[in-house]
């Protein structure tokens, strides 16, 4: 939180266009894009894995759609969902590689970078595939050009909101029966009440701009999933315990293998999506698509509190680790910082995030 307050802050002294609402727009969905690989990253991570193909795979599902629309007329429903099976069945494949074979992920993920980004300079014919053509937009290209009308973005907020309250405090009911403690009536009451002011400023400031980008109901529904299935399942709780300790995983039955499979797996299909969203939004889709991109999904689970070992970390906390990488880069661009300084403050955060996870973990 004082990370991201001191980047928010220097960047609006710097440039006053940050904090406009057309830059916070377009900050919105930079950070979706973002977050949404982070959270397919962060459910490799916590079993102890990691994934270095992602930033590849991006690109490679987003121009297979690309392609099977503008140039084979297939429709974007039919495209996406094709893309979105061959991600899914590639990193199985990868997943089943890894434990079936004992190769390190780091290995495999590695050779999958350097497959996929052949595949897809292939795919394009190292040429470059526009996503809208005569003007006319379609599913694909809407992905991060439409903004829910402002009357949709107020009830989507109090409905969230609702939400929040309702859970929090069945939470709290049922730690009470079983004898939990219980953080105090107060606190609760100012995080729900702090929380719900953050949710309808972030729709008022969208709001004056175009509303709320439908990239960022996309990254809800996908960083509520992930939570669900990290907080409140069995194949979650495995991947908190295989990272945490696989011996021990092990000897107490937990499936290992089908949960790293599946892991993997799911990461596949969040893959896709990404890939889709960040065509969309480069409004293209060429070769440079989904470069590096792995890096900052890594830096953001990092920056997060999640552990490169695995075991540890949350989805909020992946979210608030992207949101920082987003500010940066922004920041940058508005600043006019040049490319190579970009690839050094990138790698600069990422080694200043690994080296506080390994000061943490002493």
């Amino acid at each position: 939180m004082i990370a991201l307050v001191v980047i928010c802050a220097f960047f609006a002294i710097a440039s006053p266009q940050f904090l406009s609402a057309r830059n916070l727009s377009l900050l919105t969905t930079e950070l979706s894009i973002t977050a949404t690989l982070a959270m397919g990253m962060l459910l490799v991570i916590l079993p102890g894995n990691i994934d270095l193909s992602a930033g590849s795979g991006v690109g490679l599902l987003g121009g297979i759609a690309s392609v099977l629309v503008f140039e084979h007329n297939w429709p974007a429903p039919l495209a996406m969902g094709a893309a979105s099976v061959t991600g899914i069945f590639i990193w199985f494949c990868m997943g089943n590689l890894i434990v079936r074979q004992k190769i390190p992920a780091f290995i495999i993920t590695l050779g999958g970078l350097l497959i996929f980004k052949g595949l897809f300079w292939l795919v394009i014919h190292n040429s470059t595939i526009p996503i809208v053509q005569g003007g006319r937009a379609n599913l694909y290209s809407v992905l991060t050009t439409f903004y829910l009308p402002p009357l949709a973005g107020y009830t989507l907020a109090t409905l969230i909101v609702i939400a929040l309250v309702l859970e929090k405090l069945r939470a709290r009911k049922a730690r009470q029966a079983y004898g939990f403690g219980v953080e105090d009536g107060e606190v609760l009451f100012l995080k729900l009440f702090l929380a719900a002011q953050l949710i309808f400023l972030f729709v008022i400031v969208t709001n004056k701009f175009r509303g709320i980008p439908l990239s960022a109901g996309i990254l809800g529904v996908i960083a509520f999933a992930v939570y669900v299935l990290t907080a409140h399942t069995p194949f979650g709780r495995y991947l908190y315990a295989i990272g945490g300790n696989e011996e021990a995983a092990v000897i107490s039955g937990v499936p290992v293998e089908k949960v790293v499979v599946g892991s993997f797996t799911i990461m596949g299909a969040i893959v896709a999506i990404t890939g889709f969203m960040q065509t969309s939004y480069s409004g293209t889709s060429t070769t440079t698509v989904g470069d590096l991109m792995e890096l900052d999904a890594i830096a953001a689970c990092v920056i997060g509190g999640v552990s490169l070992k695995g075991g540890r970390g949350t989805v909020l906390g992946v979210l608030f680790g992207a949101l920082i990488m987003a500010c940066l880069l922004n920041g940058m661009t508005l600043l006019a910082v040049s490319p190579e300084f970009k690839f050094i403050a990138r790698g600069a955060v990422l080694s200043l995030a690994v080296w506080m996870d390994v000061r943490l973990a002493r």
